[in-house]
């Protein structure tokens, strides 16, 4: 498996997540308005105010069968927020100056969606042009020595030893026997023993605790060299997205013309650089940006984390920079980004994915490396967490898996939103076999009603009609398969 094919089928985060467990119904970065489209801030509003997760949808015998993520309130492209008082980004006030409308999310003050462009207009802006998204809630994280992929490889199933330096794979970290999916991170190698990577802001004490956890035993085993564990609390990070995106970006980079290691046509999907940009006056920046070629939305574009140690107002010189073309680019939220990365297929934490469901249940089998999938290898030295659960299940998924998440295509009329139950379309009992996790009217096809959930083991086939309970009301879904938009990451020409 390439360095970078892990990325091409799911990802980040890659918006942020949060505190999940199993339950009756129940994956990263994103945000999944309860999913669905607001006509006007005051029905977003009472929506905030109105959380609709919590309520039991399936009975005792179907959850038996049927277990996903449960979300304690209004989701967001990608988490919940921790109880306290709302942090602010380093944008907050851009945000702010620019008409944003801040809600909370994954405890921040983030922005929904800006005064110049609806939900649906801000989608479309950005599959036809570019959008700049602030993502500096999320975690980002750097572990370097002698032990970090060591330590990366065991409690992630991806092959990051076969990635060359500055690429990049999308894994999970995982629980320890279950191989529960604790949370979704992209994982990028810079040199041979040093690692960025990125976790979710509403799955952060989770994670801090679950890598403290792994990082002391480590340690304790190999010595208080072996690791040095970063979390860059100092740095902002923000996402350019959309088809031209790297034509907005160019003209910025230092060097353009000059330094071919400049010149972003080489930067491909999966990959990154430390590059400088040229500031109006013509000098460039006081540091390096750490520019990775990824997104969470399906289109070409870049996240680009910008330090801020002396430099406290670079992260907004550089949001201006990318701004200075109001016809190309302009700033979009979370309404946006969730609408784009389930059109993308692309999991949020706490919703699609959780602890209650492995990679081979959530159909991201694929992030397991293929030279980690021997049985044989499943315990002991080398292996990773859950691998005793994860490897059997992708050998022999017809008789080990329960349940499978899938896409859905639902008849016109409401859409089928997080929590609904999935029946065989002619039961008259309705007994459940399976719930929506995630789903809205695609801005992109014209409002056709898309979702993604968890059905029965053996109805997971693309093409298979049930029932949807919409309101109480029977719809006819058909399981299909994602994205529903095409990907278009930006790749090496065959």
């Amino acid at each position: 498996m390439s360095a970078v094919r892990p990325l091409r089928r799911g990802l980040h985060l890659l918006g942020s997540r949060s505190i999940s467990q199993s339950a009756p119904v129940g994956v990263n970065g994103s945000l999944a308005l309860a999913p669905r489209q607001f006509a006007s801030p005051r029905e977003a509003r009472r929506a905030l105010r109105l959380p609709a997760a919590g309520r039991p949808v399936l009975s005792p015998a179907a959850a038996a069968t049927i277990t996903v993520p449960v979300n304690a309130g209004v989701r967001y492209a990608s988490s919940e927020a921790p109880s306290g008082p709302l942090r602010k980004t380093q944008l907050y006030d851009l945000h702010v100056a620019k008409g944003a409308k801040m809600v909370p999310f994954a405890g921040f003050s983030m922005p929904l969606q800006y005064s110049d462009l609806s939900h649906v207009e801000s989608h479309k802006w950005t599959r036809e042009k570019a959008s700049l998204f602030d993502v500096s809630h999320m975690v980002q994280h750097q572990l370097s020595g002698p032990g970090a992929l060591e330590l990366l490889m065991k409690v992630t199933p991806s092959s990051l030893d076969k990635l060359t330096n500055n690429s990049s794979t999308l894994s999970c970290l995982l629980e320890p026997g279950t191989g529960g999916i604790i949370d979704d991170t992209v994982i990028t190698r810079r040199s041979e023993d040093s690692f960025y990577f990125v976790t979710n802001a509403g799955r952060r004490d989770e994670d801090l605790a679950f890598l403290s956890a792994e990082i002391n035993a480590y340690k304790a085993t190999h010595g208080p060299e072996s690791l040095v564990w970063e979390i860059l609390e100092d740095r902002a990070l923000i996402a350019l997205q959309g088809p031209q995106a790297a034509a907005a970006l160019q003209p910025l980079i230092h060097g353009t013309g000059t330094d071919p290691a400049a010149d972003l046509s080489t930067l491909y999907f999966g990959n990154c650089r430390s590059l400088y940009l040229t500031l109006p006056d013509g000098s460039r920046t006081p540091h390096p940006l750490l520019i990775s070629r990824t997104g969470y939305t399906g289109e070409d574009g870049f996240e680009i984390s910008i330090p801020t140690a002396g430099a406290a107002s670079l992260p907004d010189q550089v949001t201006e920079l990318l701004l200075s073309n109001p016809d190309q680019v302009r700033l979009a939220g979370l309404a946006a980004r969730d609408s784009l990365r389930l059109e993308a297929g692309m999991c949020l934490y706490g919703h699609d994915i959780s602890t209650a469901v492995t990679p081979p249940t959530a159909a991201l089998g694929w992030v397991v490396g293929k030279d980690r999938r021997d049985l044989g290898s499943a315990t002991g030295a080398g292996s990773f967490n859950g691998a005793e659960t994860i490897l059997p299940q992708l050998a022999s998924p017809g008789k080990t898996l329960t349940q499978r998440r899938v896409g859905f295509t639902v008849e016109k009329g409401s859409p089928a939103r997080e929590g609904a139950v999935i029946v065989a379309l002619n039961d008259e009992s309705r007994t459940p076999i399976g719930v929506v996790t995630s789903g809205l009217p695609s801005p992109s096809l014209g409002g056709v009603n898309i979702a993604m959930g968890y059905i029965q083991q053996g109805m997971h086939k693309k093409g298979t009609e049930v029932g949807v309970l919409v309101r109480n009301k029977l719809r006819k879904a058909t399981v299909a398969s994602m994205p529903w938009i095409e990907s278009k990451f930006y790749r090496p020409k065959a």
